[in-house]
């Protein structure tokens, strides 16, 4: 509840200082005193949007401070997780703005973010502006105000619906985009299994080209070879035509005997004669080693075609890489790219499951949810029954109608219209078909009447809620009020002198002008000042004084 209030410098509010208690408060004044005003700074101090427009001209700052009483458990709790000081369970919220558009919140004298801030703020006070009974007419919101009656458990409900929603369309996404490239991949899928096969079938070893390539090279020159080694062998060893007739080989040995006689002639050539005996033999096993080599020479038919054959399959592998190592490796990767597509292909299968888990917990929860708000609805059927009744529409009555969607909604199964009927005999229609702006009005009331009934709320603010009523019915209208306020503090603007003569406290809201500045002053009225204030609000001519008074009267009798 809102004990205390003090506005400085905002727009013409100068300074207001309000003590504030429970029970029902109303405000009043003319047209153009500063009401809105009023309710501008209550939601500057409650988190709402800043402006340096709310300044007042000349000052380079305006604040808003409020200190709150008898608090939601939800506040008392957070202000002693985050360490604040909690005197007398007292919230003291202070918001300032200054010319140049920076911000300043502070909570328990400590400066925060207005992020924090609001948290602070939430759960407070219920404000009802003069265009929030339009909201009415917009479809979107009557889910959201059937669910505000449901409670804290209702709520918790909605939350794990949408969570489930939501967890559900992060899956259908997933799944969308794994279809969206199944072509692609089925595609590469093709191509890879179509060149490993290739690369597979070919067969390729490390270092096969360069082999083969040598053979080739020895193949295409066999003639050659064969003839230079033959001519080798018969020069050295059986000798050359139109020589003497001794090959090399014989040559030589010739000579080593000769060698061998010299040294038993003369001691000092044995040297020499032991190093030639050492050529011919190394040359002995040279004969020996180019005999084998020409007898080993052998030629298989058609080898060089199976060559040439199988360098032209290993060339066609050269595409993927020009080493046949690059080429094993390259078929590496495509194993390894073919497995991870595979690996995709699960994942399409687990998704499937994924989804399919995720629509059952959505339905189930919704389901639950829906038979919730099928209870729900029936009461505030009801309750809405009894309280337009009081508002002067006894005939009304208000329908909620439950329209299923197809698809999980982070909002639950059904769409939610409000239908409403006014008269006796005429059946429902859409809401914002058939009703009047007086039955709006009171409608709203008569939903924030019941929502007073179930919130933890004690400080409700209605801005004109009274408009578009007239006549007998804003006495149910002030009656109304007056119930609200029995357990909860209200605070109200209004025009309306009976709505006035209804409350418990009233303040007066007009200007004045001091030093040709004019200044926005909000003061309690006294007695006499509530009875004058009222014949103003009749029409201010000396019958509306008597009848003034007589509201005042009758007031005061019910007291």
């Amino acid at each position: 509840m809102l004990v205390e209030l003090r506005i400085n410098d905002f727009g013409l509010m100068e300074e207001v200082h309000l003590i504030l208690e429970q029970g029902l408060t109303v405000f009043t004044g003319e047209t153009g005193a500063g009401k809105s005003m009023l309710v501008d700074a209550l939601g500057l101090l409650l988190g709402g949007r800043a402006s340096n427009e709310f300044i007042r001209h000349g000052r380079d700052k305006a604040s808003v401070e409020g200190i709150f009483s008898n608090l939601p458990q939800h506040i008392i709790n957070f202000l002693k997780e985050e360490g604040y000081p909690l005197e007398d369970n007292m919230l003291f919220l202070y918001r300032e703005i200054n010319d140049s558009g920076r911000n300043l919140c502070r909570v328990q004298g400590r400066t925060v973010p207005l992020s924090l801030y609001r948290t602070f703020c939430e759960g407070l006070v219920d404000i009802h502006g003069q265009m929030e009974h339009q909201s009415l007419l917009v479809t979107e919101t009557h889910k959201e105000l059937l669910d505000s009656f449901g409670g804290e458990e209702h709520l918790k409900l909605l939350a794990r619906v949408r969570e489930a929603a939501l967890r559900y369309r992060n899956i259908l996404s997933r799944e969308r985009e794994l279809l969206r490239t199944e072509r692609d991949r089925e595609r590469r899928e093709e191509i890879l299994r179509y060149q490993i096969e290739e690369i597979e079938k070919i067969a390729p070893v490390p270092g096969e080209d360069i082999a083969l390539e040598k053979e080739k090279k020895f193949l295409q020159n066999s003639e050659r070879i064969v003839n230079l080694v033959t001519e080798a062998y018969e020069e050295l060893y059986n000798g050359a035509d139109g020589m003497s007739g001794m090959s090399a080989y014989d040559q030589i040995g010739a000579a080593t005997r000769n060698m061998e006689e010299l040294s038993t002639l003369d001691p000092e050539s044995s040297e020499l004669s032991k190093e030639l005996e050492n050529i011919y033999y190394s040359f002995e096993d040279f004969i020996d080693k180019l005999r084998s080599y020409k007898d080993g020479l052998e030629f298989q038919p058609g080898r060089l075609d199976e060559i040439e054959s199988r360098l032209v399959e290993l060339h066609k592998l050269k595409k993927y890489a020009y080493e046949i190592e690059a080429v094993l490796q390259k078929k590496s990767e495509m194993v390894t790219e073919l497995e991870e597509i595979s690996h995709l292909q699960e994942e399409k299968e687990n998704i499937r499951r994924e989804k399919k888990d995720a629509l059952t917990e959505y339905n189930n929860l919704a389901e639950e949810l829906s038979l919730k708000r099928g209870i729900q609805a029936e009461k505030i059927e009801k309750g809405l029954a009894q309280e337009l009744q009081d508002l002067g529409l006894s005939a009304a009555r208000v329908e909620i109608i439950f329209t299923p969607v197809t698809e999980p909604s982070p909002d639950g199964a059904e769409q939610i219209e409000f239908y409403f009927s006014a008269n006796v005999g005429e059946p429902p229609k859409p809401l914002a078909k058939v009703v009047s702006g007086g039955e709006m009005a009171r409608l709203m009331l008569a939903f924030k009447s019941l929502l007073s009934k179930i919130e933890t709320v004690d400080t409700f603010i209605f801005d004109e809620v009274d408009s578009g009523v007239g006549g007998r019915t804003i006495t149910k209208v002030a009656e109304k009020l007056e119930r609200i306020a029995q357990n909860k503090q209200v605070l109200c603007i209004t025009h309306s002198a009976p709505v006035a003569a209804y409350a418990d406290r009233h303040c007066g809201i007009s200007k004045i002008v001091v030093q040709d500045r004019t200044i926005t002053q909000v003061s309690s009225l006294n007695e006499k000042e509530r009875v004058e204030e009222l014949a103003r609000m009749l029409g201010g001519e000396s019958m509306a004084l008597g009848l003034a008074e007589e509201l005042w009267q009758k007031k005061t009798a019910k007291s």
